[in-house]
């Protein structure tokens, strides 16, 4: 008896094209582009993934290196300042504090610069 696979391979079908919508031509309509389309698109979200951890550090240490300019000390001697001064706070968190709390980030500023005076 011979077996047929319809409902589900029309399940399957029917869930691939889904996720092709909002493609255009072939990558929309045609069985095996869409296969490819859908594969391709899965392998540049999983690197897309790791890529936007590295972009978001950057933001981070680009605005962090931007508040430190303009108190006068460039990122390497804030971040060694901050070795030195055991201040355990990371980047992201110092970021957050170098644009909603300026206060704040002033007051650290003077830490490390303490540190660095003495380490000096």
């Amino acid at each position: 008896m011979r077996i047929k696979s319809g409902s589900i391979r029309h399940r399957k079908k029917k869930r691939i094209f889904k996720e092709a919508e909002g493609r255009v031509g072939g990558r929309r309509r045609l069985w095996r582009t869409v296969l490819d389309g859908i594969v391709k698109g899965r392998v540049y979200a999983y690197k897309g993934r790791k890529i936007k951890k590295r972009d978001i550090r950057a933001l981070w240490i680009t605005r962090l290196n931007a508040a430190c300019g303009m108190r006068g000390l460039s990122y390497s001697r804030f971040i060694h300042g901050l070795k030195v001064g055991k201040i355990e706070l990371n980047r992201r968190t110092l970021s957050e504090l170098a644009i909603r709390e300026p206060q704040v980030f002033d007051e650290i500023i003077a830490l490390v610069k303490g540190a660095l005076a003495q380490a000096a």
